[in-house]
């Protein structure tokens, strides 16, 4: 397990002043590919308490703000998703028909959202360094499946994130058109449809149109699709003639909980040592990973939830170290407090 540079999550803002960066937007997924956030150095002490009103509050915004985003831990399922993903698309490259894709299914708060993400990033800094001087290449583009999602509804997420003006007027056949041809012209590669792709049910009339203007946008472009939803194994999209040739098509990656043995406690030590906290004894975290995991659910999604809003805590009550009554005094998701009350 290794860990990148202090980056953005999906869907927060490079800026780190609280607006939403959206993914499924042409400008929102470039910034995020492209964001890389400075780590702050964490002062020494002299120079730290000689800091004045104005300065303080510059250096505990820069914190605050690398708190609330931490770092992506290269964890061994988001390496398995890379490799996978990279692996589909040169097998896709120069396949006329039958184009293979990739599924991650799990429990929510796994981190399939993440791992969607950092697929994307790498496919497109690396389709960009292969080609420097091609600015109006689109590689990859990233939509989600809308609840009870139409042909049009689908059509349309696509052309939402290219920017392409629509009307009420614009069919689906129109759209399916535009949206085709400027994929085209734009050399898309990877296609990721994220986490709400268990909404499309085969079983419905709705979900079955929308899975075959899925396959429609398959069979015309060159690319490779990545889907991310719930448990999609028990969620329709694999049922009946339509869900054979999906899985015939597809293969799955799970994610789950974390056990508690070493990659757990690699993933807290990651986490612990990107924390700018000056009163934080390193390896208190690791200590308490047992505690931690009983307090997430061994769900990465909430143990970076908790040791975000503790390092958080740590900054604005002037603590500047997250204890174990710290972590007490955080509330964890609702799914987690059960878990924790039942463990």
């Amino acid at each position: 397990m290794t860990a990148t540079d202090s980056r953005q999550e999906p869907g927060t803002d490079a800026a780190g002043d609280g607006g939403a960066r959206q993914l499924t937007t042409l400008r929102g997924w470039r910034e995020f590919v492209t964001d890389r956030p400075a780590v702050p150095d964490l002062l020494p002490d002299p120079a730290w308490k000689l800091l004045d009103d104005d300065g303080r509050l510059a250096y505990d915004e820069a914190r605050l703000a690398h708190h609330a985003r931490l770092l992506t831990v290269a964890t061994s399922t988001i390496q398995q998703v890379i490799t996978e993903g990279r692996r589909l698309q040169y097998l896709n490259r120069h396949a006329d028909a039958g184009r293979c894709g990739l599924i991650l299914s799990g429990p929510a708060r796994t981190g399939k959202t993440t791992c969607l993400a950092q697929l994307g990033k790498t496919i497109e800094t690396m389709h960009h360094r292969r080609n420097p001087h091609a600015a109006g290449h689109i590689p990859v583009i990233y939509i989600t499946a809308p609840p009870a999602a139409t042909p049009r509804m689908i059509a349309v997420e696509f052309a939402r994130f290219l920017g392409l003006p629509l009307t009420r007027r614009s069919n689906v056949t129109d759209v399916l058109e535009a949206v085709c041809g400027v994929c085209l012209d734009a050399a898309a590669t990877l296609v990721c449809v994220d986490d709400e792709i268990h909404n499309i049910s085969l079983g419905t009339r709705h979900g079955a149109e929308a899975s075959d203007t899925l396959k429609y946008f398959a069979e015309r472009l060159p690319v490779t699709f990545a889907y991310a939803g719930i448990n999609v194994e028990r969620a329709g999209l694999l049922s009946g003639t339509r869900g054979e040739q999906i899985a015939g098509r597809f293969s799955m990656i799970r994610t789950g909980p974390f056990g508690r043995g070493q990659q757990w406690q690699a993933l807290i030590a990651a986490l612990e040592d990107s924390l700018r906290l000056h009163r934080h004894r390193d390896g208190t975290l690791v200590q308490l990973s047992s505690y931690l995991h009983s307090r997430s659910g061994g769900m990465i999604g909430s143990l970076l939830r908790l040791i975000r809003a503790a390092a958080i805590q740590a900054v604005l009550d002037g603590t500047e170290a997250i204890t174990k009554a710290t972590l007490e005094s955080i509330p964890v998701d609702i799914a987690s407090a059960g878990e924790h009350q039942t463990g």
